[in-house]
């Protein structure tokens, strides 16, 4: 049984893996909102507050998994900074300060970037170069390079760094489930705009996996194979709307600037050059088989959403 404070407890992944670590372990969420009935002890608290070294030593805490972070782009850059980066380096602060022995953390495999010479797939050795126009991917890319200076000055700490691709499971919505909901599938001329998926029930289970052996290392986690934009139009059994990438920038430029959308012209990267994960190292080394591959996962996400009318 080890002490865990997991922060981000309340959110999606974090609810889902303290429910499932209460059993055998004594867990502490921790969250800035704390819904009603939560089977698990979590206390309200901002990952930036220096209080949180103290929380960190009250629980005797010996594993940390954060999973706190800002998922989507709320208008406040140096908000959303604030929150991701100098959050996790309070996070880690209070780490070495407690003298915990393991830190697990949800990077993205956004942290690579969205680029047009990225291989076809990127394995761990693979630069990080997340892009500066999107919050999310840079905040990412950040949060690694910091991460590695703290390998490098607080070697006592564990690092267990887990890079996600899509993550979907039976109640998924965001803005990448939203890209599956229109009538026709968007598509850039000229990409195939591969997608790799994890099942959400895979992240858990790759986090427990982690904190039962005790590892370290930087590990992509997808399910087998990627999804051209093409088979994700034929799963949802929908029609592909192509459209030249130079058509679409100008289209969303043009919007931007009138108030009609709030995506930039910068999002066409987004879908055109999506990173795709080779998650080798996940089972070889790491010893983790995801229990579904990215169309299992897809085709499971397509039934649970009809089933509640989202698609």
């Amino acid at each position: 049984m080890s002490r865990i404070l997991i922060t981000g407890a309340a959110g999606y992944i974090g609810r889902q893996l303290a429910e499932r670590l209460a059993a055998d372990h004594q867990v502490l969420g921790l969250d800035v909102r704390v819904p009603d009935g939560l089977p698990f002890a979590c206390r309200q608290g901002d990952i930036r507050d220096p209080a949180l070294a103290r929380w960190v030593a009250d629980h005797g805490t010996e594993v940390v998994v954060h999973l706190a972070a800002v998922l989507e782009d709320s208008g406040d850059r140096a908000r959303d900074h604030d929150i991701d980066v100098n959050g996790t380096r309070n996070v880690l602060e209070a780490c070495v300060a407690g003298g915990v022995r393991q830190l697990i953390v949800t990077s993205s495999g956004a942290a690579y970037g969205y680029h047009a010479d990225n291989p076809a797939w990127l394995d761990e050795d693979a630069p990080l170069r997340g892009n500066p126009e999107f919050a999310y991917s840079d905040h990412k890319r950040q949060v690694e390079e910091l991460l590695a200076r703290y390998r490098q000055e607080a070697p006592g700490l564990g690092q267990l760094i887990l890079r996600p691709g899509t993550v979907l499971g039976a109640t998924t919505r965001n803005q990448i489930t939203a890209l599956f909901e229109g009538r026709r599938v968007l598509a850039i001329a000229g990409s195939d705009s591969p997608f790799v998926f994890i099942w959400d029930q895979d992240v858990v289970g790759a986090i427990v996996h982690g904190i039962e052996t005790g590892a370290r290392g930087i590990y992509n986690l997808a399910g087998d194979g990627a999804l051209p934009i093409r088979r994700v139009a034929e799963l949802l059994g929908k029609r592909v709307r192509v459209v030249p990438a130079g058509l679409l920038i100008a289209a969303l430029a043009l919007g931007k600037r009138l108030g009609l959308t709030e995506h930039a012209p910068e999002k066409v990267n987004f879908l055109r050059y999506r990173p795709v994960l080779d998650n080798r190292r996940l089972k070889a080394e790491f010893g983790y088989r995801p229990g579904k591959t990215s169309e299992e996962t897809f085709r499971f996400f397509i039934e649970q959403a009809r089933a509640r009318g989202q698609l």
